[in-house]
């Protein structure tokens, strides 16, 4: 159950890698983030793929560029990351043997 969440997260934090060169390289392609990252072309593709459908980057001629909606997920993406970190902080079970011993 544990692996799971790990390789969640692991997925989620290529993904924010790979929208941060967007947001700082644009227009970029694949083979530069996949040199300057060390992913490998196919996680940089998925990776994209996933930015692309939660409408967060597009595709042009020259690489991937940001949308409309980037600005908001970004300036939303700590309030919900912190909301995330409480959430597991409270699943911690030597917390709740704490609170009942």
């Amino acid at each position: 159950m544990i692996d799971r969440l790990e390789k969640e997260v692991d997925m989620l934090e290529r993904h924010l890698k790979v929208l941060r060169m967007v947001i700082e390289s644009e227009p970029i392609g694949i083979v530069k983030m996949s040199n300057e990252t060390g992913y490998p072309h196919h996680k940089v593709r998925y990776s994209l793929r996933v930015l692309e459908e939660e409408n967060l980057i597009e595709p042009s001629s020259q690489g991937a560029i940001t949308t409309e909606r980037t600005e908001e997920f970004i300036s939303e993406l700590d309030e919900k990351i912190e909301e995330t970190i409480d959430t597991l902080q409270s699943m911690k079970l030597d917390e709740a043997s704490e609170v009942e011993g």
